[in-house]
């Protein structure tokens, strides 16, 4: 017999002992349960849901400003000069044309006198001289020379008046002045500041955006700012827009105003501004924290029927919590947003609405 078959002969035999003593040598275990029949369903994750609702989006732009006065001035004197008398309270209003400061005119006002009366000597020749003329007794030429010195006198007068004009200052405007910086007897130049002189209603304020989002901000936008000290915030309509954009900070320079009867805006408060750039009326949202980003997209979860399922999406403009999504969902239907990280797409899910 070859070796092959006495090894086959071998493991047959084998096979029919353990077969024989099996069952004694290794009695069943009554009291062990029999294997269960199927294994039972995994639980299902618990997740919480909103529903996508449409509803009015807008994308912010958050910036800083400047509040400035509508108009503002240091005050001058238009001549030097000492000062005779001051008009003004400090901090108090006035309107334009008030007189502000005179300065002391007494030359002025003795050369106005005998610039007077000199207009009036060569009025009276004047008069004599154009009827010698009318009669035949002078000579045209005579005339001239009489009414060319009675022009200049009064060119002469004219002036002294105009001089006379200076030493009084007078509101431009109308307006609150601020702080006094001379008194009476001071000697005062053009280059001395005696007082400023503010409009503060309406305000203006100024406040940049990067020149990417210059073409979405038009004359007429609102705006919303605020300011240290006060916790009421204020809407202001955009006015102005400065044409060419800084070479140097790559920003553009927007101008709004607002009424400020009250004075609560002060000029040269910093403000912090913020700029509606794009407005949708009728945008489906879902909150941020629902929209995944993957690789060549976005997704969100759906469930449908208790399961999630994946579901690409695009979307557009943002807000801190909300994103718009352009395409992808329809409004009514659940996204997860809570325990997104812990399902995947086809897993059971136990949805609760979102607080």
């Amino acid at each position: 017999m070859s070796i092959t078959a006495r090894v086959t002969a071998i493991v047959v035999l084998l096979l029919a002992l353990a077969a024989v003593l099996g069952p004694r040598l290794y009695p069943r275990d009554e009291s062990r349960p029999a294997p269960q029949a199927a294994i039972e369903a995994p639980p299902r994750t618990v997740v919480t849901v909103h529903t996508v609702r449409s509803e009015r989006l807008s994308e912010r732009l958050s910036t800083t400003g400047t509040l400035r006065a509508n108009e503002q001035i240091e005050l001058t004197t238009e001549m030097a000069g000492k000062v005779a008398s001051i008009h003004f309270r400090e901090g108090g209003r006035v309107e334009e044309g008030d007189i502000l400061l005179e300065l002391d005119a007494s030359e002025l006002t003795a050369q106005r006198e005998r610039a007077s009366l000199r207009v009036e000597l060569a009025s009276r020749r004047e008069e004599r001289q154009r009827e010698l003329l009318g009669d035949g007794l002078l000579s045209a030429q005579e005339y001239d020379f009489v009414r060319t010195e009675l022009d200049v006198l009064l060119s002469e007068l004219a002036l002294v008046e105009a001089q006379l004009r200076k030493t009084t200052l007078r509101a431009p405007f109308g307006g609150v002045v601020g702080l006094r910086f001379v008194s009476p007897g001071a000697y005062v130049t053009p280059q001395t500041v005696v007082a400023s002189l503010q409009d503060l209603d309406p305000i203006k304020v100024d406040f940049t955006i990067p020149e990417r989002h210059a073409a979405r901000v038009r004359l007429g936008d609102q705006i919303d700012l605020s300011v240290a000290g006060v916790t009421e915030r204020f809407l202001a309509e955009v006015y102005a827009i400065e044409p060419g954009v800084d070479p140097a900070t790559r920003s553009l320079v927007i101008r709004a105003r607002r009424p400020n009867p009250n004075s609560l805006l002060r000029p040269g408060a910093f403000a912090d501004v913020s700029v509606v750039v794009t407005d949708v009326p009728e945008a489906l949202t879902v909150p941020s924290v629902a929209v995944v980003p993957e690789l060549g997209g976005k997704k969100v979860f759906v469930v449908e029927e208790g399961v999630a399922r994946s579901r690409p999406v695009e979307t557009g403009i943002r807000t801190d919590t909300l994103v718009e999504v352009t395409s992808g969902l329809v409004a009514g239907e659940q996204v997860i947003v809570g325990g997104v990280e812990r399902v995947r797409s086809g897993d059971a899910v136990d949805a609760h609405p979102a607080e």
